[in-house]
This record gives C-alpha cells, structure tokens and sequence, in this order.
C-alpha cells in the first residue's frame, strides 16, 4: 500500500509526501519547515517518520524548507551536485547529503525513485517516477514542453502528478510583463492546460487510477479549465482527477497493488 499527499503545489512552494509501510520521503520541500509540519500533521503524519528529502531542482517554491527539515528531523538531502551547487548558500547545513544522477536508479528504503531529465530553466531539474511493489508513481512538474524521454519514464503509471500551469489566452491577456509570459510559454517554462493533456493523452495507460493536476497558476489558469481540458485526455478512462492545492494539504490517496 502507497500513500501520496501533495501537501503543496503552485509558484508559493510544493511538496509531496510519499509512504509506504516501511519508508516516507518528501519530494521538494518549497514551504517554511513549520508549515510543512504543520500541513503534515494536518493528514495525521508526524515529520518524525520521514527518512529523507529529495530535491528536483533549487527553485526556492521547490527548496525553501529543505535545509529546516534537514536539520531539524536528522534527515539525509538526494539532490544531485549540479542543484547543489547553486543552492548551497539558500539551504545551508544539511544533515546530510547523497548524490544522485539523472537517468541513474536509486533506493530510499523500499521506495525505488528514478529521476529523468526536464526542460526547465534550472541548473539540472528532473521530475521522478517512484516505484513501490506493483505500484508507479509519476511526478512530472515545472516542465516547459513534454519530450519523448519524459513521455517514455511516464508510460504505465498508477498515479500521476501532472502540471498544468497556465490557460495559454490567460497568459497571454493576463498581467505579467512581456518576458515572463515568455519565460512561462517556453520550452523552459511550465505546461500549459493544452500541453499537459497531449502529454497524458500520449501516456494514460490501463494502469492509471488518478491523475493529481498541479502546479496551477491562480493568475493565468482556473481550476475548471485545467480540469476540463485534462480531463479530455482520460474521459474513456476510471481514472480519478483531482487538483492539488496551494494552500493547505490535499487529499490522502493510498495505492494498492
């Protein structure tokens, strides 16, 4: 049995709480330390049980709380060295750090985590699918254009973290200036609503049981578009859609295999 929680998502910070009956991770820690403990306990889960932070990239809604959770709760940081490099200052003393590569499987426990590369204007940002038994977690966010590589590590997934970002007319009649809307429209960027159902469409398999879209602009997007055109990629399927929030902790999903 799998737990997810998306205890944030969206440009204010994100984090994923991950368990299963042996191991807890978070991957990303964008919020304080002590509102990430608060939204933990919140879904009845003490920080205490968490065995490591995984970091996707140094974006501070990606890294804020890390060094915090770090040291306060004795925990080990998997970041790989390129993210490290430039964040080091922002993170300050870890407890401990472990290295990983993308492309290159790990082990936290009896959690299996592969980080694949993204596009994204980031040192060396990756998005991970995480296995645990029968069960294939995907978590695809802060990404500008959905390539063949990312498409292949989110086939046969069960649950899925999908960006949304933007509404592409929103975007562009909204109120950020000029080179933002590019930056954000890019293939640095973020997924707009159209782009993050091609991508699912293109992987959605028989295996998928929820699709948790994410990392919503509450400016250039609504939660009825976003889930109206992703949607459109699994309306054949069972298939559950949710959209994770950015202020208080979602839904607890438990996976079985």
């Amino acid at each position: 049995m799998t737990k997810i929680c998306v205890l944030a998502s969206g440009s204010k910070g994100n984090a994923i709480f991950v368990s299963n009956d042996k191991t807890a991770i978070l991957i990303d820690a964008g919020l304080s330390g002590t509102e990430i403990d608060r939204r933990l306990r919140s879904r009845n889960i003490s920080p205490d049980v968490l065995d490591a932070v995984v970091v996707s990239h140094e974006h501070g809604d990606h890294i804020h709380g890390v060094g915090v959770m770090s040291r306060r709760f004795h925990l080990p940081v998997y970041i790989n060295e390129p993210t490290l490099a430039v964040s080091r200052t922002r993170l300050g003393t870890l407890h401990e750090v472990r290295h990983f590569q993308r492309g290159a499987s790990f082990c936290i426990g009896s959690l299996t985590i592969h980080p694949f590369s993204v596009s994204h204007d980031a040192a060396d940002p990756v998005g991970f699918t995480i296995r645990d038994g029968g069960a294939k977690i995907g978590i695809a966010t802060d990404l500008g254009v959905a390539t063949k590589l990312v498409c292949h590590h989110l086939e046969g997934c069960s649950l899925m973290i999908l960006e949304a970002n933007h509404d592409l007319k929103m975007l562009e009649e909204g109120p950020y200036p000029w080179h933002v809307k590019q930056r954000i429209s890019s293939r640095l960027g973020h997924l707009s609503n159209e782009a993050s159902r091609d991508l699912l469409g293109a992987v959605a398999g028989s295996k998928l049981k929820h699709v948790i879209v994410s990392h919503m602009s509450e400016t250039n997007n609504e939660p009825g578009k976003a889930l109206s055109v992703v949607g459109e990629a699994v309306s054949h399927q069972a298939a559950r859609l949710s959209l994770a929030p950015q202020h208080e902790a979602g839904d607890m999903i438990i996976l079985d295999h």
